[in-house]
């Protein structure tokens, strides 16, 4: 069994000065949340764990599973099932033959809930079979405040709820997707099926601003506008959302121009080979981890930063292993956690008596 030992090494980074942090207007939503991609940490919040209806928002699980299905290029003939469909749609039909990744186009870049119900039909057979792959999806995040009943997020027969938190939770997962990543940074695509061509363009208006990555938009009378944005400003990797904001679109500009304004991006972890200072386990080894670890901080809590590694005590490894986690604290609060890799150097292995014998009789 594997013992575990343990390193902390405390980093403390002197504060060069404090500016007072600037507060982001967003009177108008209901509940919102800004979000750190990279590690997942709240930076501004309100009512963030409250069920509220999420409209088309919904619809970022829906391409996430299509996604995963690993059936994106198959194509499908769309069948009646998409009769259930109203409000807004791409506008295919019955009998129209359409690849899965174009459907995911629509789905993400018109919200249609043709589509919605399209993909579902294909990839489990019906939309309640679906709907069970959603829920058992969100167990796997986290999302603790999450019901999903449709596809689509329209609210008959009842409509999908969440919170601003497990919606962040959700896209910081898809965000993970290189496709999720293409397909909502898209602002147009065009698609030619059996029956007709289509020029799609993104609704989500942020698109406009180059910082803006990605995003997702809802609407319905029971949900009032509900909006998910992703961006890179600076060096950090960011998610807004908001349910039920009359001025959604401002809201996301004020948030992200907060995180602009009080944090910064710290380079917490790099990628050069290093040694664990007190080891002797692997005194012959160095270690490495595969990626630069970027956080926004705000430049009075660089000072609480807290580098804690874990290795264990593996007897067999090779170059290239898993040999223990670099985890990243503020505080009492762990941020992050990067997997460290070993590389075993080579080393002289002093030769027993026979074997120098055996070496010096057949000059081996």
């Amino acid at each position: 069994m594997k013992s575990l030992f343990k390193y902390l090494i405390t980093i403390f980074i002197a504060t060069i000065f404090f500016l007072p942090t600037k507060e982001a207007s967003t009177k108008s939503a209901a509940s919102y949340i800004l979000m750190d991609e990279t590690t997942g940490r709240v930076l501004l919040s309100k009512d963030k764990d409250s069920k509220r209806l999420i409209a088309s928002i919904t619809k970022i699980m829906t391409a996430t599973l299509a996604i995963e299905s690993g059936k994106l290029e198959d194509v499908i003939t769309i069948d009646d099932s998409i009769l259930k469909a109203y409000g807004s749609g791409i506008y295919i039909e019955i009998g129209e033959k359409i690849q899965l990744k174009d459907l995911v186009f629509g789905l993400m870049l018109r919200s249609g809930n043709d589509a919605a119900i399209a993909i579902a039909d294909y990839i489990s057979g019906s939309e309640e079979q679906f709907v069970a792959l959603m829920n058992e999806k969100a167990k796997e995040i986290g999302m603790k405040n999450t019901t999903f009943y449709n596809a689509s997020g329209l609210p008959t027969p009842q409509g999908n709820y969440s919170s601003v938190y497990d919606m962040a939770l959700l896209t910081r997962y898809a965000m993970k997707s290189d496709m999720y990543k293409t397909i909502v940074g898209t602002k147009k695509h065009k698609v030619t099926t059996n029956y007709k061509t289509y020029l799609w363009e993104n609704k989500n208006k942020l698109l406009r601003y180059d910082y803006i990555t990605g995003g997702k938009t809802g609407y319905t009378e029971e949900s009032g506008r509900t909006l998910v944005s992703t961006a890179s400003i600076d060096g950090m990797d960011l998610i807004v959302v908001t349910i039920r904001d009359s001025d959604d679109w401002n809201t996301h500009l004020e948030l992200y121009d907060y995180a602009k304004e009080n944090y910064y991006s710290y380079k917490v972890l790099n990628k050069n080979k290093f040694k664990v200072i007190g080891d002797t386990y692997y005194n012959d080894s160095t270690f490495y981890i595969k990626n630069d670890l970027y956080i926004p901080l705000k430049k009075n809590e660089t000072k609480s930063l807290i580098s804690h590694i874990v290795l264990e005590k593996k007897k067999n490894y090779n170059t290239g292993d898993k040999v223990g986690i670099n985890e990243i604290y503020l505080g009492e609060n762990l941020l992050f956690s990067e997997d460290i890799y070993i590389i075993k150097n080579n080393t002289h292995t002093q030769k027993s008596f026979f074997e120098r014998i055996k070496a010096w009789l057949f000059n081996d």
